[in-house]
């Protein structure tokens, strides 16, 4: 993706992770956007008691992944950076 792709997406994806975050601060967590990369990887970073849920990778896949891809399709892969979790 070029640069200007880019900013687009990553302007996507904080938007549908503003729709998530309300279920994730019910539990006490959170999460943001650190990047999303030229090859197509968005990486993300929890935040709060979603750093010692047991539920982590379901919310990734069933919860952050679907909402990224519906906005990014071109994404091919989510991550969380701080856990080491692929969704």
């Amino acid at each position: 993706m070029n640069p200007k792709d880019l900013e687009a997406v990553e302007l996507r994806i904080r938007e549908a992770l503003a729709e998530l975050r309300p279920f994730l601060e019910a539990d006490g967590g959170d999460i943001t956007l650190d990047e999303v990369t030229p090859d197509g990887v968005a990486r993300v970073r929890l935040h709060g008691n979603c750093l010692g849920c047991a539920m982590v990778p379901m919310t990734m896949k069933a919860g952050v992944e679907e909402a990224i891809r519906r906005v990014a399709p071109q994404v091919k892969k989510v991550e969380a950076v701080n856990l080491g979790v692929e969704a």
